[in-house]
């Protein structure tokens, strides 16, 4: 069996489908090598004095764990040398961060969650790096936080790597989904995966039940009726599962179908939602729909959504098609 590596695909995919310029494929690898580095730190656990609190906050006042801080620092150093990237934003950032540009002015902006699921570090649980990258729109040199208030649907790549069992990199830049192993041992990322698709139909559901009271009436309907199983409306029995990392829960659903859900929630009526739309829903969402999957906000594509601010958040329901169809209809259907 032939063995393509990362450099590989980027470089067949630049040649043979033109989807890929230069610069492109050398920022990618540039996030590659630092997630490479990031699951060093996150596999020496204990060892490497890395779990455990920072005794800080983020921008959104979440207590910092000292692997945030590390990975968010790792992702800002290994972008810094290149020409090909204007500016970074990152969940764990107030700002944007301009890269010192030595050569002509960059062509992409990086968005990143350094570190997701950050309640599972201390406990062994899988966690990972969302990424997501831009095209700096327009030719005027300097950037600034507008530029990075895009759709999502105009992402040139977009992806995560998984810090699980096995250490994963799941890929997308506009030509379907693919996911490479790291081989430990060579240090180099194997194509595992060439060709991702999610199962239209599932009965798997991924949601945090403990919320349920503070959903709106279609959430709740939605839900009831997974759990009424055969004898309810949907005829058929359901299975629930929750990790509380969206990387391992939407890599679950990409494997091999379900949907996830992150809703409005009546506590903080003012949010339209939890999740971060550039850092996390944006780049999940070209994932799943590049996968033939759907992903809304109950209401709207969250791909055609566009952003206010820099760290605008969103509701989120995303994987097997007929079931994001069928929940977003019953929000739809109370308007």
């Amino acid at each position: 069996m032939r063995r393509v590596s990362l450099t590989q695909y980027l470089v067949e995919q630049q040649r043979e489908h033109g989807m890929i310029p230069a610069q492109l494929r050398l920022l990618i690898e540039v996030v590659a090598r630092a997630c490479k580095r990031i699951a060093i730190a996150v596999n020496k656990g204990a060892l490497g004095d890395v779990l455990g609190t920072a005794g800080s906050e983020n921008v959104q006042g979440e207590v910092q764990k000292k692997l945030d801080i590390i990975s968010n620092e790792v992702l800002i150093e290994a972008n810094e040398w290149g020409g090909h990237l204007a500016a970074m934003a990152s969940e764990e950032m107030d700002s944007i961060h301009v890269v010192p540009n030595r050569y002509p002015q960059g062509e992409y902006m990086l968005l990143f969650d350094p570190l997701d699921g950050s309640s599972n570090i201390d406990v062994n649980v899988s966690i990972g790096t969302i990424f997501s990258v831009l095209r700096k729109v327009g030719h005027t040199r300097g950037v600034s936080e507008d530029d990075f208030l895009q759709p999502g649907k105009h992402q040139a790549a977009a992806g995560y790597c998984i810090y699980g069992p096995q250490t994963m990199l799941v890929l997308t830049v506009g030509n379907g989904v693919v996911a490479f192993t790291l081989d430990r041992e060579t240090g180099s990322w194997v194509l595992t995966q060439p060709e991702i698709r999610i199962p239209e139909d599932t009965k798997e559901f991924a949601i945090n039940m403990s919320n349920m009271r503070h959903w709106a009436p279609p959430m709740r309907r939605y839900v009831d009726e997974c759990l009424a199983g055969k004898t309810g409306p949907r005829g058929k029995d359901f299975n629930m599962r929750w990790v509380a990392s969206m990387v391992t829960d939407v890599h679950r659903i990409l494997m091999r179908g379900g949907i996830f859900m992150y809703p409005w929630d009546e506590r903080e009526p003012d949010k339209p939602g939890k999740l971060r739309l550039l850092y996390e829903a944006n780049p999940m969402a070209f994932l799943v729909e590049q996968a033939g999957g759907a992903a809304t906000n109950g209401r709207e594509r969250i791909l055609d959504v566009v952003p206010a601010k820099l760290h605008e958040r969103v509701s989120v329901m995303l994987g097997s098609r007929n079931e994001v169809e069928r929940v977003t209809e019953y929000h739809r259907n109370v308007e």
